[in-house]
């Protein structure tokens, strides 16, 4: 690779983390270059996994073809921010004890359970809830997804977790995240994780379900 398709890829990179999922015809705007040259520097970007793709439908038409980094695209920037949230998580267990995290975590969920739920609202079928969270998640940085597991189930997909380091110095968080998801999806909605990241899968994952009826009368 010459040194300017290496810049070029280096830009791609920027924007995309900057920016967030962008087409094909954006970053060729932002480059200055064709939509056949801004996509050739995303297939190559692709095939180290440094970005991938999802279609998008936008209204009427053919759905638009989204491009964002990968996990592995992330970690070419550094991140000081994970050191200092670590450095604070420290900072806050040897002040306040584990009492404190605690509460922190808790305060934090009852939070999240508060914001969540004005986006979700009353939305009727399990499925219209699954594809709101996604979006707040998504929007978070944790570049949710949902698909069909069994009839009447769903996997709950994240592939990016943006607070893991805070979350391997705290695990609390994590336990809290089944918390939230449940409490946002309401009563009779199992969640179950079956994939973590802290845990060596390259995701976090849930099998979400509704909650078999009694059969007594």
């Amino acid at each position: 690779m010459d040194q300017a398709e290496d810049r070029s890829q280096d830009r791609v990179l920027f924007y995309l983390k900057t920016l967030g999922a962008q087409t094909a015809a954006e970053i060729g705007s932002r480059l200055g270059m064709t939509v056949a040259g801004a996509r050739q520097h995303l297939l190559k970007l692709e095939t180290a996994d440094l970005v991938e793709s999802e279609e998008q439908r936008e209204g009427r038409g053919r759905p638009r073809q989204y491009w964002r980094l990968t996990s592995r695209g992330h970690a070419r920037f550094p991140d000081r921010h994970a050191d200092l949230t670590v450095d604070l998580l420290t900072s806050m267990r040897a002040v306040f004890g584990e009492r404190g995290m605690d509460e922190l975590i808790e305060h934090r969920e009852h939070a999240s359970v508060v914001e969540y739920g004005k986006s979700i609202g009353a939305r009727r079928s399990l499925r219209q809830k699954l594809i709101a969270l996604a979006e707040i998640r998504s929007r978070e940085g944790y570049m949710a997804e949902i698909a069909e597991d069994t009839p009447g189930s769903f996997l709950f997909v994240e592939n990016h977790c943006p607070i893991c380091a805070a979350a391997a110095a705290c695990q609390g968080l994590c336990r809290s995240e089944l918390a939230i998801f449940r409490a946002v999806l309401g009563a009779g909605v199992t969640v179950e994780r079956t994939d973590h990241i802290l845990a060596g899968a390259r995701r976090c994952a849930y099998r979400i379900g509704r909650e078999p009826r009694s059969g007594r009368r």
